[in-house]
């Protein structure tokens, strides 16, 4: 069997479907896990799907990704913004990352428009929503030859 997909949110992504849904929308966060799965299988990959308020916690599970994963997709959430630490873990990774936001963080505040993590993500999928777990998942599925 092949190794499974990383899908890792960030801090306050628990909250997803309640906290400010003008922005991030209605989908709670087992809706987007019920999508990176059917995603993932509809390419004959599984995920590991997995949400932490905590920057070690996360940084963990990036290195657990490092030799069990396949590819990772990883929202960071307000991490990306100020977590070099986080970029250091992704800088170990030979797999794909791709980076994921629910908003476009360009169209929002100044300090939302840059993020550590771009500088080792292979790609960015950004502002449509939940959809974005998914179009990340199938990028990232593409990426190790599973479209």
């Amino acid at each position: 069997m092949s190794k499974p997909i990383y899908v890792l949110s960030g801090p306050n992504l628990n909250l997803l479907g309640q906290r400010e849904p003008e922005i991030y929308g209605r989908d709670t966060l087992d809706d987007v896990r019920a999508r990176c799965e059917r995603t993932a299988d509809a390419r004959g990959l599984s995920v590991v799907f997995r949400q932490s308020n905590h920057e070690g916690e996360l940084i963990d599970w990036v290195q657990e990704a490092r030799t069990e994963g396949c590819a990772l997709v990883l929202n960071p959430a307000g991490y990306g913004h100020t977590s070099v630490a986080l970029l250091d873990a992704l800088k170990t990774l030979a797999i794909p990352i791709v980076e994921c936001h629910l908003s476009n963080p360009a169209a929002r505040e100044d300090f939302r428009r840059h993020t550590y993590v771009s500088l080792a993500a292979t790609g960015v999928v950004s502002g449509f929503g939940a959809a974005s777990y998914e179009l990340a998942v199938a990028a990232a599925a593409g990426l190790v030859g599973a479209a």
